[in-house]
C-alpha cells in the first residue's frame, strides 16, 4: 500500500538517494538541499511503499507579482519516483496531494516547468502562465490556478527561488 505523507528530516538521505537515482545528475538533489537551507521549501511530500521512500515532490516559494500586488504562489519542482516504480501513478498521487496542500495553505497559483501533456492532467496550462514575465517563459512554463475568483493579470512577473538559477 502506498502512503503519501509530509517529508521529515529523517527522510533527507532517502530523498537525496531517490533524486540521484531518478535524474541523470545530482542537480535536483542539490536543488532540494539548497531550497531547504534557504528556507524556501514550503511543501515536501514523500511516497512510502514497503517502508521505503519511492517518490518525492517539492513545492517552493516563488516571488510573484500581478498588477502590482504580491501573489501567494509556489513552484512545483522537482517531482521524482524511483525508476523501478515509475508508471504506477505515484507521481500523480504526489502532485495531487501537493496541490491540495497548496490550496489549503492559501496559494493562489502553482507554477511548473514541464511537459504540457503530463501536467495538463492536473490543471496546469501555459495560458495561465502566459501573462507572467519569467526567464522560463514559453510553452513549458505552466500554472495551475487554485484560488476562486482569480483574474488574469495584465502585468505580472514570476520568479522561482534563487536556488533554481544553479540548474543547468
Amino acid at each position: 500500500m502506498l502512503l503519501v505523507r509530509d517529508a521529515s528530516e529523517a527522510d533527507a538521505v532517502a530523498i537525496r538517494n531517490l533524486l540521484k537515482s531518478a535524474f541523470p545528475t545530482a542537480a535536483e538533489a542539490d536543488l532540494v538541499d539548497q531550497l531547504g537551507r534557504d528556507g524556501e521549501s514550503v511543501i515536501s511530500l514523500v511516497a512510502i511503499e514497503d517502508g521505503a521512500v519511492v517518490g518525492q515532490v517539492l513545492f517552493s516559494r516563488m516571488a510573484v507579482e500581478a498588477d502590482g500586488r504580491q501573489v501567494c504562489a509556489l513552484g512545483l519542482a522537482p517531482i521524482a519516483v524511483a525508476p523501478e516504480r515509475q508508471g504506477r501513478g505515484i507521481g500523480s498521487r504526489l502532485i495531487q496531494a501537493g496541490l491540495e496542500r497548496a490550496r489549503d495553505i492559501g496559494a493562489h497559483l502553482v507554477f511548473v516547468l514541464g511537459e504540457p501533456e503530463y501536467y495538463g492532467r492536473f490543471g496546469f496550462t501555459a495560458a495561465a502562465a502566459e501573462p507572467f514575465a519569467s526567464p522560463y517563459a514559453g510553452p513549458y512554463l505552466q500554472a495551475a490556478v487554485l484560488a476562486d475568483g482569480y483574474r488574469t493579470p495584465t502585468a505580472a512577473r514570476a520568479d522561482y527561488a534563487a536556488a533554481f538559477a544553479g540548474l543547468g
